[in-house]
């Protein structure tokens, strides 16, 4: 009888209390509690503060939920500390890979692999199913936190977004149902001010996740459902016709996207952060040698009209020609043939009559600048013959527009696309696009996203705005901003039309972004014209590197502004831009990470005396710099400073 009833207590205190998991970071400072009783919950920790508590995740399949009552049937611990190579640096050419991982198994065929960073935590479902597909009705992301946060969001209308719309603030005890869902990636504030930043990784053959606020410091992720049926609706768009009550149809084995946070107590920590590289599958080009990131001079924002000239300028084969002179003459190695290069937007093989586009393509070899070609997306996929044929002709890569989905079906067109490419050996940059969520390091020849309230929206560019991408949206991959304007304006006064586009902010703040801002194809969005007329700028600015060997934030505040330094081969280049918070922003640094026993001339443009008026006004200095030494410069409301240090010889 004793023994009778002892088991109905070991059965009852199983049936009562949750099995635990723990998990913590390889510095210690972050831990993970996982939970397992009726779900799997985790809670998250940095340091003595709790981040969140109490998370829950599940898959939802036909028959069952991946995640409900779970049954522990094992599991497997390991620590991992590699160095690893990206193919496009955008940060460090050596990337330290270095987590603590635990995987748990579950009777059903089905794991969930937890990963802790000194930096972050990360997780993922894993399915071993028998069955060849496996259909996701959802997908369980629950989030909650211990109290009100501050939250960065990009709130959209529906799931057909270009994720360009302005960053909004909202306090997590003001969510309920009834706010608007946000993209990824997203950031969190804390009680303390640490920072969160939310978003995804390995994104493949599944849809991208959005957030939704429920109900006071609750969020939950939502999923496009699968579209079944389409119609074309104009020349860059389908129609949804119809759509399943699912939102993946795919494999029964296969690896689920990360989810991941990083969690940092300074802000400037974001900017370092290699999160979405570190959780990405590597490269699936076998031989990627031929991939070449670099700065490209771009006729769209400024309208195709060169002045000062003596052709009629427009989208012709002449302004084409001083495009090409302008980049050769500057060493930039593309120029962008956007919209108006083909006689119809649907139809990729027959070339505006103005222009005769292989005449172009050869005369950009002679000048070592090769063309890139913009498509609507539709285009594309009725025509995917289209890759080989622009590779027989010479063009290098190629600007996709207008997607503006990220459900499953077009999750996998940007996978085929890219694919399509590489094996034509050309580069893709998607406009109009979801963010960067992995396949750029699967496929580095994608070389850059949109996904951005860049430069294209002229006044909508606030400088408020761009101070949060450093930290949320060029965090997670690399960003076709657009930058470089040469007319430059404060918000106060600010006007701008085609030909002559204009941006909000300093003349140095446009400078400084093509240091702080990461493309691995990095625009010059202004008339060439303009860049012969301000030539020290543009020596400046086409001598900035597209990708880095080396990373340093040095001062940061998300939203406010930041200093960061970067370094390619031995020279470095020092970009700050601030926003309006403040007439005038001075900022000290202090080069304790150059070389020692090394000076430095150090080439530096800086906010002119009456640039807080006249954004276009600054000055350039030439001075010789150590390791060490404390230099200190002042930045006007929504300006900047950019510096190069090259060694003395």
């Amino acid at each position: 009888m004793k023994q009778f009833i002892f088991l109905l207590l070991m059965l009852f205190s199983l049936s009562t209390f949750a099995q635990k998991e723990a998990l913590s970071s390889p510095d210690g400072n972050l831990k993970l509690q996982i939970n397992l009783k009726d779900s799997i919950t985790y809670s998250v920790f940095l340091g003595n503060e709790t981040i969140f508590e109490n998370n829950s995740l599940s898959l939802k399949l036909k028959d069952r939920v991946l995640g409900k009552q779970p049954k522990l049937t094992g599991k497997k611990t390991e620590q991992i500390n590699i160095n690893e190579k990206p193919v496009v640096p955008l940060k460090f050419s050596t990337v330290k890979n270095n987590y603590n991982l635990l995987r748990l198994n579950f009777k059903g065929d089905y794991s969930v692999e937890f990963r802790a960073y000194n930096n972050g935590i990360a997780y993922r479902f894993i399915t071993n199913l028998k069955s060849a597909e496996n259909i996701i009705y959802d997908e369980e992301f629950l989030l909650n936190t211990p109290n009100n946060y501050t939250a960065h969001l990009q709130q959209v209308g529906s799931f057909k977004t270009s994720y360009e719309d302005a960053y909004s603030k909202v306090n997590t005890q003001d969510f309920n149902s009834n706010m608007k869902m946000a993209t990824l990636p997203a950031l969190f504030n804390t009680s303390q001010d640490h920072k969160i930043l939310i978003s995804e990784s390995d994104l493949s053959d599944y849809p991208a996740m959005f957030l939704k606020g429920i109900a006071p410091n609750k969020m939950k992720g939502v999923f496009a459902k699968a579209p079944l049926t389409f119609e074309d609706e104009g020349d860059r768009s389908m129609k949804i016709t119809s759509q399943a009550d699912y939102i993946a149809k795919t494999t029964g084995k296969r690896n689920f996207p990360w989810r991941y946070f990083v969690i940092t107590k300074e802000d400037k920590q974001l900017l370092e952060n290699t999160m979405t590289y570190n959780l990405a599958e590597r490269s699936k080009i076998q031989d990627p040698s031929w991939i070449k990131p670099g700065q490209v001079s771009w006729e769209w924002w400024n309208g195709a009209t060169p002045y000062h000239v003596d052709f009629e300028s427009g989208f012709n084969e002449d302004t084409y020609k001083y495009f090409i002179d302008f980049a050769s003459t500057f060493g930039i190695p593309y120029i962008v043939m956007d919209e108006g290069w083909a006689k119809s937007t649907i139809d990729p093989f027959t070339p505006n009559p103005n222009i005769d586009l292989f005449e172009l393509i050869e005369y950009g070899k002679k000048k070592n600048v090769k063309i890139v070609l913009w498509l609507t997306w539709l285009t594309v996929e009725h025509h995917f013959e289209l890759f080989k044929t622009f590779s027989d002709w010479g063009i290098a890569g190629v600007k996709i527009d207008f997607m503006d989905r990220s459900d499953q079906w077009m999750v996998n067109y940007y996978e085929r696309v890219v694919k399509e490419a590489a094996k034509n050996k050309m580069f893709v940059d998607f406009h109009g696009s979801f963010k960067p969520a992995g396949l750029e390091y699967a496929y580095p020849n994608l070389l850059s996203y949109e996904g951005v309230r860049g430069l294209e929206q002229m006044g909508g560019a606030t400088v408020d705005n761009s101070l949060f991408l450093p930290f949320m949206r060029n965090a997670v991959g690399p960003m076709d901003f657009t930058p470089g304007a040469m007319i430059n304006m404060q918000p106060e006064i600010y006007h701008s039309d085609r030909p002559n586009a204009a941006a909000k902010g300093t003349r140095t703040f446009q400078m400084a972004l093509y240091i702080a801002f990461e493309s691995g194809l990095q625009m010059l969005a202004d008339n060439p014209t303009n860049y012969y007329q301000n030539k020290e700028c543009t020596e400046f600015i086409t001598k900035v590197p597209t990708t880095w060997d080396e990373t340093i934030a040095i001062d940061a505040k998300a939203g406010e502004y930041l200093v960061v330094a970067k370094r390619k081969g031995d020279q470095w280049f020092i970009g700050a831009i601030t926003n309006g918070s403040q007439e005038k922003r001075e900022i000290k640094i202090n080069l304790d990470f150059l070389a020692k026993n090394t000076n430095y001339d150090m080439s530096s443009f800086q906010d002119g005396i009456n640039a807080g008026r006249q954004a276009m006004d600054y000055k350039r200095v030439e001075s010789e710099v150590k390791q060490g030494q404390e230099i200190s410069f002042k930045m006007v409301k929504n300006g900047g400073w950019a510096a190069r240090l090259t060694p003395k010889k």
